[in-house]
């Protein structure tokens, strides 16, 4: 009987780790990624090339949600999302894009 009651929590212990590592598994965050690119290297950003980025990205479990460009179009501070610092840097890589920093940006301040 002991050993019934045992393997049964063992059971469900083991059960409620694998929940929890799941749902990790699973959990966005979001992220700022800052790029340096050579004058004109942003010129030729079409939907196709955009669709592309994404398609990659999706093999990652990244998605780009918006990126800022300064005037020169030299610099650009993008917004993702996705599970680890370490998937977003895979995806830039298999994008061949570059990356200066990644900084996850847990927290939403609102100007209201």
């Amino acid at each position: 009987m002991k050993l019934h009651i045992l393997a049964t929590v063992l059971l469900f212990s083991t059960a409620a780790v694998l929940a929890a590592d799941l749902s990790k598994a699973g959990a966005q965050h979001r992220y700022v990624i800052e790029r340096t690119f050579p004058k004109g290297a942003l010129d030729g950003l079409d939907a196709d090339a955009k669709a592309s980025v994404n398609r990659t990205n999706a093999q990652f479990g990244v998605k780009w949600v918006m990126s800022y460009a300064n005037a020169e179009k030299t610099r650009t501070f993008c917004i993702y999302e996705g599970p680890s610092e370490g998937a977003i840097r895979a995806a830039a890589k298999a994008n061949k894009l570059p990356v200066d920093a990644v900084t996850e940006v847990p927290v939403t301040l609102e100007s209201k």
